[in-house]
This record gives C-alpha cells, sequence and structure tokens, in this order.
C-alpha cells in the first residue's frame, strides 16, 4: 500500500523587541543567569502583566507579510502545565481568539525535470497559514548530568514571540524546507525577528502523519519538538516518514506522541504522549484586556513594511534580466539581496555582479562555511 505524508509546521519565532512582552526587563541573549528577572516574569504573586506594544506592531506586521486577516479582538488565554523553568505554572498565550488568521505562502520548489542552472524554472505551492498568536516564552534548563542536577536560567522567561501554525498542505521535506526558509527570510526582511536558530529564536515543531494514498481523513500523527535548523528539520521529516511507514506496513497502529529528533544518531526517539487542547486547560487570562486592533494602527503598520522577497524577486528578474533560479538565491536572505543591489550599482553588466556572487564569492563563502555577512570582502570592494 502507498502511503502519503500530511506535514503541518508550527514556527516559534522570538520578536525583535528590547524588552519582555509583559514587562520591563531587558531581552538581550547572553547576560548572567537570571539577571534579566524582575516579580513579574518570575511570577511572584500580585504582580499584573502589562503588554508591550512594540510587540504587538510586531506581530501586525508578520500578519500583514503572511497574507493573514487581522482579528480587530484578540485575547490572552492561561495554558497551564507545570515545568521547572515556567514559575508562574502558566504560560500566557493566545488560544481561542488570536491576532491574526487564514494566511498563506507560496513557496518554489526546483523543477526537477529542468537540469539547466541557468534557465531552472521554480513551480509554486501555496502552503496556508492557519493562525498566528502572540504568547510569552518559557526559560531554561541547563542540564548537568554528573553531578545528577539541573539549573534555571529564567532570562528567556516572558521573551515575546510569535507562533506561526501552517495548514497541513505539506507533503515532502522538500516542500517544509522551502516553506520555513521563505518565512524565515520574511521574518528578517520585515526586521521583526534576527532568525538565530542556534540561540533559539527561530525554532519549528512538526506534525506528520500518513494516509492511504487517495483517503481524505487524516492518520494519526506525531509531533517532533524543537528543530533548530533548516537540515534538521528535513532529516527528521524523512526519518519520521519511513518510522511511520514501516510500522503501518506491519500492521500496527501509529501511536500518537511527541517525539525528539537526536541529530547524532538520525533518528526520532519518543519523549511523552501527545497532548491535547484540553490538558492545558486554557481559560482567559484575568490580567489582561482583549486586545483591540483598529484599521488606523494596522495602517500605520503597513506603511513601514519593505519590499518583501517576491516582490524583490519580481524586481530583480524586470530590472537586471536574471534568471528565475539566480533572482530566487540572491533574494533568499535580505543580507544577499543587499550585497549584490550594492555591488551592481556601480556597473553597467549587472549580470556579471550576479555571476560572480552567485559562483565564486558564495563557492568560497560556501567552503569557510561563513555567510554573506561574515564576507571579509565588502560589497564595495567586491564591486571594484
Amino acid at each position: 500500500m502507498q502511503f502519503e505524508p500530511v506535514i503541518g509546521l508550527e514556527v516559534h519565532a522570538q520578536l525583535k523587541t528590547r524588552t519582555k512582552i509583559f514587562c520591563g526587563c531587558s531581552t538581550e541573549f547572553g547576560k548572567s543567569p537570571n539577571s534579566n528577572t524582575c516579580p513579574v516574569c518570575t511570577g511572584m504573586p500580585g504582580m499584573l502583566p502589562v503588554l508591550n506594544k512594540t510587540a504587538v506592531s510586531f506581530a501586525i506586521k508578520a500578519a500583514l507579510a503572511t497574507n493573514c486577516r487581522i482579528n480587530q479582538e484578540s485575547r490572552f488565554d492561561r495554558k497551564n502545565y507545570f515545568y521547572p523553568d515556567l514559575p508562574k505554572g502558566y504560560q500566557i498565550s493566545q488560544y481561542a481568539l488570536p491576532i491574526a488568521e487564514h494566511g498563506f505562502l507560496d513557496i518554489g520548489t526546483p523543477d526537477i525535470k529542468n537540469s539547466d542552472r541557468a534557465n531552472k524554472k521554480t513551480s509554486s505551492i501555496k502552503i496556508g497559514v492557519t493562525r498566528i498568536h502572540m504568547e510569552e516564552d518559557a526559560g531554561k534548563l541547563i542540564h548537568d548530568p554528573a553531578r545528577q542536577r539541573s539549573k534555571v536560567d529564567l532570562n528567556r522567561t516572558g521573551v515575546p514571540l510569535i507562533e506561526i501554525v501552517s495548514e497541513p498542505d505539506i507533503r515532502t521535506a522538500a516542500q517544509a524546507g522551502a516553506y520555513l526558509r521563505k518565512l524565515h527570510a520574511i521574518l528578517k526582511y520585515i526586521d521583526v525577528c534576527n532568525g538565530n536558530m542556534e540561540q533559539g529564536n527561530f525554532r519549528c515543531d512538526a506534525n506528520i502523519s500518513l494516509r492511504p494514498l487517495g483517503q481524505k481523513e487524516f492518520g494519526t500523527r506525531a509531533e517532533l519538538k524543537n528543530l533548530n535548523s533548516f537540515k534538521n528539520v528535513e532529516k527528521a521529516i524523512l526519518y519520521e516518514i519511513q518510522r511511520q511507514t514501516y510500522v503501518l506496513e506491519e500492521g500496527n497502529k501509529v501511536i500518537q506522541e511527541t517525539r525528539l529528533w537526536d541529530p547524532s544518531s538520525n533518528k526520532t526517539a519518543s519523549m511523552r504522549g501527545k497532548e491535547e487542547a484540553h490538558d492545558y486547560r486554557y481559560f482567559p487570562d484575568p490580567d489582561l484586556v482583549p486586545l483591540i486592533v483598529d484599521d488606523k494602527w494596522i495602517e500605520k503598520v503597513a506603511a513601514t513594511m519593505p519590499e518583501l522577497p517576491d516582490e524583490k524577486y519580481s524586481r530583480f528578474i524586470k530590472e537586471y534580466n536574471l534568471s528565475d533560479y539566480d533572482a530566487q538565491n540572491l533574494t533568499s536572505s535580505i543580507e544577499l539581496a543587499n550585497f549584490f543591489e550594492e555591488t551592481a550599482a556601480p556597473l553597467k553588466n549587472k549580470k556579471q555582479a550576479a555571476n560572480w556572487i552567485m559562483t565564486t564569492l558564495l563557492g568560497m563563502l560556501n567552503s569557510k562555511e561563513i555567510t554573506i555577512n561574515e564576507s571579509p570582502v565588502s560589497a564595495t570592494d567586491f564591486s571594484k
């Protein structure tokens, strides 16, 4: 029997605010443990949260960039669970009424029939965005197996997040990778998230299930938690598809559970049974009034929107006479797009700049495993 994968992604993106979502503590990364804390974010009795207005504006910006409908009224809820790095015993999130819903992203996947790089085309697939909601982050546990103890750092507690939940429209690991890269690029283009995956500023949970080809009903899903690189997401999804295929072909049932990806063994392992919404006992947070976003606020945020990747991609093809492949790659990050335009600005032959960047420069940077931001050659010098 042939099976079809059904994949949905949940992305947590940390917003680039200077202070936390419900208090005035700094969000600066790397400070000494528990130094960026106060009675509000550590959950002391009687402390009241106050919503960060900049965080809301950033969430509106992300909603506009992902074609979402912004709800004029949204509410904050309490998501109840106990964990040592969650001092209040609950997380303030949005459940019943999120700030935005019903969006989409168009992702490009390479045309495998065309092996000519210069003329390679990409086919577009629309992936739905179910919702975007705001929430606070939890703290961090640092485990010390040698001494059989764990330490708690609450600096990250209360840092503002948006969770972007996709529709289960993804069918392959490659599509999942393309969706994540596109979303990552958009959030950096609009400057609401720095996208640093090593610091956990952009991380992903993947829900994967299989169903017999042609069947409408979804199969039982497993959730893969806290995947923090594009390659790990793709590898974990591929492994999970193989694992579930083997389970079903053996005549057994897939168990609904949360699993962790181990990059050293390239395998997923069971972590715990999958929670449902009722397990968290959501209810409206009594300390926070409903959030009202009027048209004037949305228009003010919309006026600050920069050129997005798809717009820049179309302009690069038209203005610089680039191939579909080159335009797709040069607009894959705001840093690379800016480097190209700065290089090309004084040159008559703009295509030459694209060729040198795509082949010579990126080849050298990749061999040294460094990014365009770390290039020892500036755009001005490269142009010369």
